[in-house]
Order: structure tokens, then sequence, then C-alpha cells
């Protein structure tokens, strides 16, 4: 698993194997030293040879271009602040599968559900979990409740009570 380094510390620590390699340190002091595997200083050191300090630098891995525009993708990003009951739907609860169906509707792409998500995290939305409260909810009895009948039934301090018969203390009151 990749550790998350930077592309610039990337290219700084294969010109550093580089130069160690120059003043005849061996592949495995470098992997050590740096912190890398001893494939990757011989790879590294194989790109040097071939095509000098340019080969070292890292690569963007290529992908399958992205089938929304930038434009479309800000147009989604609109869509999902402006809710689900706003796209056509009953609930106001955006799953992957809505967001999918939106998508195809409005851009006419389809993508699983799953890569949705991406798409969405990409946009800056996280998963949220909706709490789930009933209708008949009565907010103010609740309030009224925790403020009135909880101090009243809620556990007393212990001072001046005797201890419990179950006690393991030597001192309890089942052991006099």
């Amino acid at each position: 698993m990749r550790t998350s380094v930077t592309t610039a510390e990337r290219n700084a620590r294969r010109r550093l194997a580089v130069a160690l390699l120059g003043i005849r340190v061996t592949l495995t002091e470098i992997a050590e030293v740096l912190g890398v595997s001893l494939s990757s200083v011989k790879r590294w050191k194989k790109a040097f040879e071939k095509g000098g300090e340019s080969a070292l630098v890292v690569k963007r891995l290529p992908g399958a271009a992205s089938r929304l525009t930038t434009a479309q993708r800000e147009r989604l990003r609109q869509i999902v602040i402006a809710g689900p009951q706003a796209a056509g739907f009953e609930t106001d609860l955006w799953t992957c599968a809505r967001v999918a169906q939106v998508v195809e509707r409005e851009f006419k792409v389809s993508y699983h559900p799953d890569h949705v998500g991406r798409i969405l995290r990409d946009l800056g939305f996280t998963p949220q979990k909706p709490q789930r409260k009933a209708r008949e909810r009565d907010e103010a009895a609740i309030e009224r409740w925790r403020r009135e009948a909880w101090p009243r039934i809620k556990k007393k301090d212990a001072a001046g009570k005797l201890p419990s018969c179950f006690s393991t203390k030597p001192a309890s009151s089942c052991s006099r």
C-alpha cells in the first residue's frame, strides 16, 4: 500500500538514490536508508542509466478520461445541493443509485452506483447517515421529561447508604 508521499518528495527520493549510487553506496543500503524496496532502487538505477535525470520524474498513472465534463460535474454538484426532491424523488435522501439515475437522465452518461460514490467524493461530498426519528416524536415533551422527571429518578449519590451485601470488600455490612 502506498504511503501519503507527495510527488515532489518521490522525485527527491529518486534523485537522492541516484546520488548515493554515484558515491558507491550499495543498492541494499540505499533501499534501507530511503525506506523503499530493493527492486525500486534497481528500477530507478536502470531508468537513470537509460534516460538520465528526466527518466526519474514520477509519471501520472494513466486512467480512463472522465465521461463528465467539468461543466457537467459542476452542474451535478448544483443538482445534489438542491436536493433529491428538487430532482424529482419523493424523499429527501440521496443514494448513489439515485445520483446515477440523475446523471443518466441529465447527461446521458451511465455509471455504476459504486462509481458515483467516487465522483461525489471528488466533488467534496461525504457519506452521511440520516438520523432516524419517529414521526410522532414530541421534542417539547422529551425536553420537559429531561428537565423534570429525569433529575427526580436519577441515581442518587451513594454517600450515606449501606454497602451491598454482595460487596467483596472485607468491611462490607454482611461480613460484620
